[in-house]
């Protein structure tokens, strides 16, 4: 049971949450279980929203990355069209016995990952994080030039 789909995100329930899904994953080492990994790839994916933008000469991907310096931000291409944006948001240190009344602002990884269209040139990829959104851009390819009409000279037998 997630308590955070029924619109209850308390630093208690939060803890509750996380003794739950440690008691899962203990006891349930099915072979057909997805891998922690998976698991955790997928929450990772799931919590980090993108807009996806198509130019006439690019394809812009813009993440909120509120609070993040570029340090945190790795930016990568697998197999030559897949787009992967990846990171960590660290929890702030505690200070001066300072404790949280409230804690809502998200934490942990975050990752996307994108399939990149065939006309996409993996090579002219720039990316910008100004004012806590990333932006990737991704050139296009120039579209092939048409090809021209092949003349045959016939010849009279």
């Amino acid at each position: 049971m997630d308590f955070r789909l029924m619109g209850i995100d308390t630093p208690l329930f939060h803890t509750l949450q996380h003794l739950m899904d440690a008691v899962a994953d203990d006891s349930d080492k099915s072979v057909n279980a997805p891998s922690r990994n998976y698991v955790r790839d997928a929450k990772a994916m799931a919590a980090t929203p993108a807009d996806v933008k198509e130019y006439p000469n690019s394809y812009v991907f813009v993440v909120d990355m509120p609070g993040l310096k570029s340090g945190d931000i790795k930016v990568q291409v697998e197999d030559d069209n897949v787009l992967l944006i990846s990171g960590e948001r660290k929890r702030e240190e505690e200070k001066d016995g300072a404790k949280y009344i409230r804690m809502e602002r998200r934490v942990g990884k975050f990752m996307r990952k994108f399939t990149l269209p065939e006309n996409t040139n993996s090579d002219a990829i720039s990316a910008v994080c100004q004012d806590g959104v990333l932006t990737v851009t991704v050139q296009k390819l120039p579209p092939p030039e048409p090809k021209k009409p092949k003349t045959i000279e016939v010849k009279i037998a």
